[in-house]
């Protein structure tokens, strides 16, 4: 049973992992649509999280082209009294070919929010993140950092977003999100939901550093590298064995992971794996709870077995031979958001 960890220095808790809701919608809509899964097999998966005693779950409005939102809020609606589970969603990536239909204008930010509360068929969201930083959404208008800032601030103060919450950007970028907003007075971010993992770790120069010293929330995305970490790609891209490794997901995971260390260390999970009688994926994801900065990843799954598995790693302490075993062969690479994206 999961335990509820407090989000940085805000009064907000999660459960010590998040459900990741990509995978959940309208099975061949949105981009990651040949490996979605609709309503009906995602009740189950939802009811196993709730009894193993995880009550958050991140969305983000782009996921399925809004079909996410849709099946995550009528499950959640069904399932749990409405002040028992923590609800993310992000906005600011595209939702369409207008002008205005991504970014974080004040346009967007006021159109987009009521769009996941009709999506979502609710009143509010718990924790609102913004999927890049202002200027990092391809296609989109750069506004002034003030302009994203005081609208996001006046959602909360609508009472239609409890918390606020960023993902994916520079170290300098976010804290000057976060100076400029103290210095007017406007609502801070308490989280900060970036991509880290075990072939991964250019988070740990700046970022990383800079939530554990302002109190910020660390809730990794891609904790498993996207299967890597958890053997669905067999020694390299090629060697796919899922449907998503397979599929046209699969061309995401190669833009993201680059260098010669990555599958050595993946064979190296899965060396400590067989040692301990674990899984991949629990080794991977032990060794990312140990990071006192992480307060809770987010989880993808698509089988209860695999929820299972992954509640049950949050349990896995690994000793510090094992860690050095682990990270030995990284080498440092661009950080992603150098080429635009991460």
């Amino acid at each position: 049973m999961l335990k509820p960890v407090q989000l940085g220095s805000s009064g907000l808790r999660s459960s010590r992992l998040c459900l990741g809701t990509m995978n959940f919608g309208v099975p061949g809509r949105g981009h990651q649509g040949d490996w979605t899964l609709g309503l009906d097999d995602a009740r189950p998966i939802f009811q196993a999280a709730i009894e193993q005693g995880l009550f958050y779950f991140d969305c983000a409005d782009v996921y399925g082209l809004g079909a996410s939102e849709e099946v995550v809020g009528a499950l959640l609606r069904e399932l749990l009294p409405r002040d028992e589970y923590v609800l993310a969603t992000k906005i600011s990536m595209p939702m369409g070919g207008g002008a205005n239909q991504g970014g974080l204008s004040r346009k967007h930010i006021m159109e987009g929010v009521d769009a996941c509360l009709q999506r979502l068929g609710l009143d509010y969201i718990d924790h609102l993140v913004i999927h890049r930083h202002p200027h990092g959404i391809p296609g989109a208008a750069s506004p002034p950092i003030e302009e994203s800032l005081e609208a996001l601030h006046d959602v909360v103060k609508m009472g239609k977003v409890l918390y606020l919450g960023a993902s994916s950007m520079f170290a300098w970028q976010f804290a000057q999100l976060q100076m400029t907003a103290q210095r007017h007075g406007w609502t801070q971010f308490i989280s900060m939901q970036n991509h880290y993992n075990l072939v991964y770790r250019e988070e740990e120069r700046e970022m990383l550093p800079y939530c554990a010293s302002t109190g910020v929330a660390v809730m990794p995305w891609s904790p498993l590298a996207r299967g890597i970490l958890t053997g669905a790609y067999q020694g390299g891209f090629a060697g796919g064995s899922t449907a998503r490794s397979q599929g046209g997901d699969r061309h995401r995971t190669e833009s993201l992971y680059h260098g010669e260390h990555v599958f050595p260390i993946a064979d190296r999970v899965v060396e400590l794996a067989d040692k301990y009688g674990h899984t991949p994926a629990q080794i991977a994801l032990a060794w990312l709870l140990g990071k006192p900065e992480v307060h809770a990843p987010i989880v993808g799954v698509s089988r209860i077995t695999q929820l299972e598995q992954l509640v049950a790693a949050v349990e896995i302490k690994l000793d510090d031979d094992d860690v050095s075993y682990l990270e030995a062969p990284y080498k440092t690479v661009d950080n992603l958001l150098s080429h635009g994206h991460s």
